[in-house]
């Protein structure tokens, strides 16, 4: 990268706590560039990698500088992009980006609003949820199917084991219970078992009456005597 020691800059400095904020340097120095990340000496704090995006039609360059030796509860939260997505930073970090050309490459001032989108961009973007929006807009294969084929509740289709309850009474009669969880249920009948019962009382009963009309009177005879 081509040092511009009276350039202008608007560089972005990646706070420990995950926080980006942009930062305007009147006179920007690489090796200087630790300053403004709140470092008191340049120890460790080198360049460790180059993330390479494409943008309406332009190539940009962000080059990241950071540290990967520091104390317990320093470390950086924030989530970079591949390939240094596993890997731990301390302290602040920064991101210096630059236009890359056919025959030079310059120093570009970066904003938040441009990185959000190329951070974006350096993660693969959402085209696993543009996919999962195509699949759910394809035309269902039902609404080819003749309405008269499905069933008028759920719109299912009509087979061997799926019908509409107005089949099942046309077929058995509007007497039958239907339960929502079974077919049909048949109707209670144990009542007729009891009946033979009742009338085997009622044959006895007219046996009684035809013995008592049958008794004796023994009221002549003794007179007779």
């Amino acid at each position: 990268m081509t040092d511009h020691k009276t350039q202008s800059l608007t560089i972005l400095i990646v706070e420990k706590m995950g926080t980006i904020k942009s930062l305007t340097v009147k006179d920007y120095k690489e090796e200087e560039l630790y300053k403004k990340c709140g470092f008191k000496k340049p120890d460790d704090f080198t360049k460790q990698t180059v993330f390479h995006v494409k943008h309406d039609g332009n190539k940009y360059a962000v080059a990241l500088y950071g540290k990967t030796d520091g104390k317990a509860n320093t470390e950086n939260k924030y989530d970079f992009p591949p390939p240094v997505d596993t890997k731990l930073f301390f302290g602040n970090c920064s991101l210096v980006a630059s236009k890359i050309t056919e025959h030079k490459e310059e120093l570009f001032s970066l904003t938040c609003e441009l990185w959000e989108k190329w951070y974006e961009k350096l993660f693969g973007g959402f085209e696993d949820l543009t996919v999962i929006h195509e699949s759910e807009e394809e035309e269902d294969e039902l609404d080819k199917i003749d309405s008269c084929k499905k069933t008028k509740k759920g719109g299912y289709l009509k087979d061997g084991f799926v019908v509409d309850e107005e089949d099942i009474e046309e077929e058995y009669g509007s007497d039958m219970d239907i339960d929502s969880n079974d077919e049909y249920s048949e109707t209670d009948d144990r009542h007729a078992i009891e009946q033979p019962e009742q009338d085997d009382a009622l044959v006895l009963e007219e046996i009684g009456s035809e013995l008592s009309e049958e008794s004796y009177d023994y009221s002549d005879n003794e007179d007779a005597k």
